[in-house]
C-alpha cells in the first residue's frame, strides 16, 4: 500500500469520526429540545444587588427547614433598599419554610426546578388579626393564619422566575377543614396588603390551604404567566382574588383549581361598607381557567365595598360549572357596575352566565360559616 493511498484512508476515518461526532451532538442538542430539555437559561440580574438563598445558610433538600434563611436573605434586601433594593435567587431543589414576610424593592427569583414548600406544622403559622373589610376570619369567628408569603406596606415588591414553583402542601389544611379542627380560618398562600408596584410572573402557584394569590387594598397590580393549580375539589382554593384593589392586570395565566380561578372582591357586608374601598379598573386577558365546582370568572360574592370598570377578554373557560359569574346576598350593599366581557369561549360548562342577588348563607348561630 502506497503512502499516499494510507494518508487518504486516515483522512476518511477521521472524516467520518468527526462527522459521526456532530450527528450525535445535533441529535442530542434535537432530543433535549423535543423533550422540554434545554439548558437552563442565564437568570437575569434584575436589581443592583444579587444574593442566592445558600448563601445564608438554606438547604433545598425539602427536609431543612429554611424560615431564618428567608428571614436572613430580606433583612440584607432592606438595608438595600435606598440603593435599588436587591435580588434574591432560589435556586433548583426543594425550600421548606415556615411563612415569612417580604420587602420593598426586592425581587424574589424562582429559578428552574426551584420550589419553596410551605411547612405544615401550624403551629409555625403566625396569627394574624381580621381584614378590616371582613372583620373576621373569612370562615371561622375571629383571626386567621398567615400566608406563606406575606408583605405589608410594600413597594416594588417582584416574584417572578423561570416558572419555579410554591407549593402550599394544602392537603393537610384541606382535612383539617373538613373535619372542622381549625381554630382559625387557613392562610394564604401568596398575599400582599396595602402595596403597590407588584408584580407576579412566569411562576407557578399550587395547593394553597386557602386562596392562592390575594393582592388586598393594593395598587398597580400586575398578574402575568402565573400557572395556578389545585386539585378540583381541594376546598375554597381560589386562584387570583382582587380585593379592594385598584389598577389590577391578569394576563396569560393558566388556572384549574377547587373553587373561583377569579374572583374581584371588596369586602364584606357591614365591614366592606365601612372600609369603603371599591375593587376598580381590573383587566382579565388571555387567561385559561377552570373550576369544577365554582366559575371561571367571578365578581363577589364579596363585594360590600363596590366593583366596577372590570374588562375581560379573550377568556377560555372549560370544565367548570359555571363561565362567568356575578354574586352578591340580600343586605350586603355595594355595587357592581361598568363591567364589559368580550370574546369568551366556554367548552364542557354547566352554565354560561350567572348574575345571583341571593348567594346563600348559612347562619353563624348554626356552627357554620358564610358561602364563599
Amino acid at each position: 500500500m502506497t503512502t499516499i493511498t494510507k494518508i487518504s484512508i486516515r483522512n476518511a476515518f477521521w472524516m467520518s469520526w468527526a462527522l459521526s461526532f456532530s450527528l450525535v451532538f445535533f441529535w442530542q442538542v434535537n432530543y433535549r429540545n423535543r423533550h422540554g430539555l434545554p439548558p437552563p437559561p442565564p437568570i437575569p440580574n434584575l436589581r443592583p444587588h444579587v444574593f442566592n438563598l445558600t448563601d445564608f445558610g438554606a438547604v433545598g433538600d425539602g427536609y431543612s427547614v429554611n424560615t431564618r434563611c428567608f428571614e436572613d436573605a430580606i433583612a440584607a434586601i432592606k438595608e438595600r433598599a435606598s440603593d435599588g433594593g436587591a435580588q434574591l435567587i432560589v435556586g433548583p431543589g426543594r425550600w421548606l419554610t415556615a411563612p415569612f414576610n417580604v420587602t420593598s424593592h426586592m425581587t424574589l427569583f424562582l429559578s428552574r426546578g426551584a420550589t419553596i414548600v410551605a411547612i405544615q406544622d401550624a403551629g409555625l403559622w403566625p396569627i394574624l388579626p381580621a381584614l378590616p373589610s371582613y372583620g373576621r376570619g373569612r370562615e371561622l369567628p375571629g383571626l386567621r393564619y398567615s400566608s406563606l408569603i406575606h408583605g405589608q406596606h410594600v413597594e416594588d415588591f417582584v416574584l417572578t422566575g423561570h416558572n419555579g414553583s410554591i407549593d402550599g402542601q394544602g392537603g393537610w389544611w384541606w382535612e383539617q377543614h373538613k373535619q372542622k379542627r381549625l381554630r382559625y380560618t387557613r392562610g394564604r398562600l401568596v398575599e400582599l396588603m396595602w402595596s403597590t408596584n407588584i408584580v407576579i410572573s412566569d411562576v407557578t402557584l399550587q395547593n394553597s390551604p386557602f386562596w392562592h394569590l390575594h393582592p388586598y387594598d393594593c395598587t398597580n397590580v400586575t398578574i402575568s404567566g402565573v400557572t395556578i393549580l389545585a386539585p378540583l375539589d381541594a376546598p375554597n382554593t381560589d386562584g387570583i382574588d382582587p380585593d379592594s384593589c385598584k389598577n389590577v392586570l391578569v394576563e396569560n395565566c393558566y388556572i384549574s383549581v377547587g373553587d373561583d380561578a377569579v374572583a374581584v372582591k371588596s369586602g364584606w357586608d357591614k365591614y366592606g361598607i365601612e372600609y369603603n374601598r371599591p375593587c376598580v379598573n381590573v383587566t382579565i386577558r388571555n387567561v385559561i381557567a377552570r373550576s369544577q365546582i365554582s366559575a371561571g370568572i367571578s365578581i363577589g360574592s364579596e363585594m360590600s365595598g363596590g366593583v366596577e370598570q372590570v374588562l375581560v377578554e379573550d377568556v377560555y373557560i372549560w370544565g367548570s360549572r359555571r363561565g362567568i359569574r356575578i354574586k352578591t346576598s340580600p343586605g350586603r350593599g355595594g355595587y357592581v357596575k361598568n363591567i364589559l366581557y368580550k370574546n369568551l369561549t366556554l367548552i364542557d360548562v354547566r352554565v354560561g352566565i350567572v348574575v345571583k342577588t341571593d348567594y346563600a348563607r348559612k347562619c353563624l348561630s348554626q356552627g357554620s360559616t358564610y358561602a364563599i
